[in-house]
């Protein structure tokens, strides 16, 4: 292989590979919690790698920090304290930021080599950080979340994959306290995986089968992100009452005027009717997946 035909690859499946032509490695390094790379490329710009698996790049991650941030504002726009957890690249902080009745938002981020990486080399998501109503607690997610209780209107858990550092961020516990810590009309929204290939499928049923075992609302709503394993990727939403749809404010949250290139009102609800294939791998759960009009 020449110097100017590199390509970093990443298994999806033992039988399936997925591949991007890079111009460089920027960064390669192991920190206290995982291996941590950047790499730049001419199609999808910079992007992190986690223990080598695709974490972000820089031009598809719009869509989903807007998704796992857009969804459970517009179902309250007046949401005031939020926990994220994870997050170290500081997308979800970016979009957090948008919203000027948010009063502080707390991110536990277990590995603070994470947030020194991204923001050295991925400014665009980063800037994330600046905003003053932002406090980052490098910490384990679990450990603090188990201190809290009736304090955060949302919770994001913008996690890695359930192994490593994030494996505890997909069990009944940590959801368990989740909701304990989360306000009356609190909101989770975590993300939950892919539905297409069998191993991320399994992954899915399992961290839905807990949450539903927690929450009294418990949905799942969908996005196409082109560089996470088949493009198809979800996320879980979660609350103590309010429901994605039934609850949505569209009108106050467009009066909002948030900038956004993804997430739309229209979108929110599409996002919700999932594909036959993934309504029948959530229905042992949850039997209102399969019937359309109970949303």
């Amino acid at each position: 292989m020449s110097l100017d035909d590199l390509w970093y690859s990443e298994y999806h499946t033992p039988n399936v590979r997925f591949s991007i032509r890079v111009n460089r490695q920027l960064l390669n390094e192991k920190s206290d919690y995982q291996e941590i790379s950047v790499f730049d490329s001419p199609e999808f710009g910079r992007f992190l790698t986690l223990d080598g698996v695709l974490m972000l790049t820089e031009r598809d991650e719009f869509i989903y920090h807007e998704m796992i941030v857009h969804t459970p504002m517009a179902v309250n726009p007046e949401i005031r304290n939020v926990l994220v957890i994870g997050a170290g690249d500081g997308g979800v902080a970016r979009e957090l930021s948008k919203y000027k009745s948010i009063e502080q938002v707390d991110i536990v981020e277990i590995d603070r080599r994470v947030v020194e990486v991204c923001k050295e080399f991925l400014p665009h998501t980063a800037c994330g950080f600046d905003d003053p109503r932002i406090h980052l607690h490098f910490e384990d997610g679990l450990k603090f979340i188990r201190r809290v209780e009736n304090r955060y209107d949302l919770i994001i858990v913008d996690s890695t994959d359930p192994s490593g550092p994030g494996e505890v961020l997909f069990t009944r516990e940590f959801y368990g306290s989740c909701r304990r810590a989360l306000t009356q009309n609190g909101i989770m929204v975590n993300q939950h995986e892919s539905p297409f290939y069998p191993d991320d499928a399994r992954a899915m049923r399992e961290a839905h089968r807990r949450i539903v075992g927690v929450f009294p609302v418990a949905r799942v709503y969908q996005a196409h992100i082109p560089t996470y394993p088949s493009g198809h990727w979800l996320f879980g939403f979660a609350s103590n009452g309010l429901h994605p749809l039934r609850n949505l404010q569209g009108e106050a949250w467009q009066a909002l005027g948030i900038r956004t290139r993804y997430y739309n009102i229209n979108l929110h609800k599409g996002s919700f009717y999932l594909p036959t294939y993934v309504e029948e791998g959530l229905k042992t759960y949850e039997p209102e997946h399969t019937d359309a009009s109970s949303l």
